[in-house]
C-alpha cells in the first residue's frame, strides 16, 4: 500500500507541473500588462493558446529533416522529466534518487542542444542567429550553473535536491553570505535561460534583438505547442529550484500523512504566485541589454558562483 501511495505521489507531481506551467505564464504576462496600465488578456491565455496551437496543422518546410519535427518533442520530454524531478511540494519522493542538480544541468542541455540543431536545420538566416546566440549565453549560463551546484553540494555532501533541501530546511544552516550569492547567481542564470529581460524579450520579433524566438520562427502548429509548453516548464523548473532550496517553507516530506501534501500544495502555488509577480515587476521595472553586453551579465552570476565556494571552503575552515 506504501508502494502505490508513493507512486500516486509521484504522479501527482508529474501532473502538478504540467497544470501549472502555463499558468505562471499567463500571471507574468497579466501582470506586466496591468503595471503598464493595459487590462492584458486573462491569466488561463496560454492554455487557450496551447489548445488552439495543438488543433492546427503543422506547416513544414520542405527542406526540413527528421531532427526538425522531432526536435519539439524531444526538447518537451526532456524539460519535463527535469521539472518533474525536481521538488515541488515535497521532498524524498520516489524518484528522488534522480533528482540531482547535475543530471537536471544535463536535461537542460539536452534539450538546448536539440534546439539550437532546430534553429539551424531549415538554413535561414532567423534560425542561424537564434542559434548562435543561444549557445553563446550557455558557454556562460552551464557553467554558472554548475558553480551553484557545487556550492550547495558542498554545503549539503550530496548533489540530490531532497537532501540539499533538507538542510536548508534545517536551522542549523543559519544565515550564510555564500547561499545568498548563489541566490543571485541562480536567479540570473534563470532570467538568462528562460529568455527574460534583460537578457532577452520572449514578446518580441526584432530580427536584432531576439533569441529564443528566432530559433522556433519555422514552427508552427503541435510543434510549437510542444516547443511553448516546454519554454513554460522551464520557467517553473527554476522557480521551483529557487522557492524549493532557498524558501523550502511549508514542504512536506515522503511518507507524511496526506494533510501535508496538501500544505506543501498550496505554499508551492504561493511560492509560484510570488516568484511570478516578482518576475513581471521585475521586467516592467528594467530595459532590454544590448546582446553583447550578456557575457558580462553572466560573467557576474559565474563569478558570484566561484565567490561562493570560496566563501564557504574559508568558512569551513579547508584552507
Amino acid at each position: 500500500m506504501a508502494l502505490i501511495s508513493d507512486y500516486l505521489v509521484q504522479g501527482v507531481q508529474m501532473l502538478l507541473v504540467l497544470a501549472l506551467a502555463p499558468l505562471v505564464t499567463g500571471v507574468v504576462r497579466k501582470v506586466k500588462a496591468r503595471l503598464l496600465r493595459r487590462r492584458g488578456a486573462s491569466v488561463w491565455q496560454p492554455y487557450r493558446d496551447l489548445l488552439r496551437l495543438i488543433r492546427k496543422e503543422a506547416v513544414i518546410a520542405e527542406n526540413a529533416s527528421w531532427l526538425f519535427r522531432a526536435a519539439p518533442y524531444l526538447i518537451f520530454a526532456a524539460t519535463w522529466v527535469a521539472a518533474s524531478l525536481a521538488p515541488t511540494f515535497a521532498s524524498g519522493l520516489m524518484f528522488s534518487w534522480a533528482a540531482d542538480l547535475i543530471a537536471i544541468v544535463a536535461l537542460l542541455g539536452s534539450a538546448r542542444f536539440f534546439q539550437t540543431l532546430a534553429g539551424l536545420d531549415i538554413g535561414t538566416s532567423f534560425g542561424g542567429i537564434g542559434s548562435s546566440r543561444e549557445v553563446m549565453i550557455a558557454s556562460l549560463a552551464e557553467p554558472a550553473l554548475l558553480m551553484v551546484a557545487f556550492t550547495l553540494s558542498l554545503l549539503a555532501h550530496s548533489t540530490q535536491l531532497s537532501s540539499i533541501i533538507e538542510v536548508t530546511q534545517s536551522p542549523a544552516v543559519g544565515l550564510r553570505i555564500s547561499l545568498a550569492m548563489v541566490l543571485v547567481s541562480l536567479v540570473l542564470v534563470a532570467l538568462a535561460e528562460n529568455a527574460r529581460i534583460p537578457v532577452d524579450n520572449p514578446a518580441t520579433h526584432l530580427e536584432l534583438t531576439m533569441v529564443h524566438e528566432a530559433m522556433v520562427l519555422e514552427y508552427s502548429g503541435r510543434h510549437l505547442a510542444m516547443i511553448e509548453f516546454g519554454a513554460a516548464l522551464k520557467l517553473l523548473l527554476y522557480m521551483s529550484l529557487i522557492g524549493g532550496i532557498f524558501v523550502p517553507v511549508g514542504m512536506a516530506r515522503s511518507g507524511d500523512p496526506w494533510p501535508a501534501y496538501f500544505v506543501g500544495m498550496g505554499a508551492y502555488v504561493a511560492k509560484l504566485g510570488v516568484g511570478a509577480v516578482a518576475l513581471g515587476v521585475f521586467e516592467t521595472a528594467i530595459a532590454k541589454m544590448r546582446v553583447f553586453r550578456v557575457p558580462e551579465f553572466l560573467g557576474g552570476a559565474l563569478m558570484l558562483g566561484f565567490l561562493a565556494i570560496l566563501l564557504l571552503f574559508v568558512s569551513r575552515g579547508h584552507l
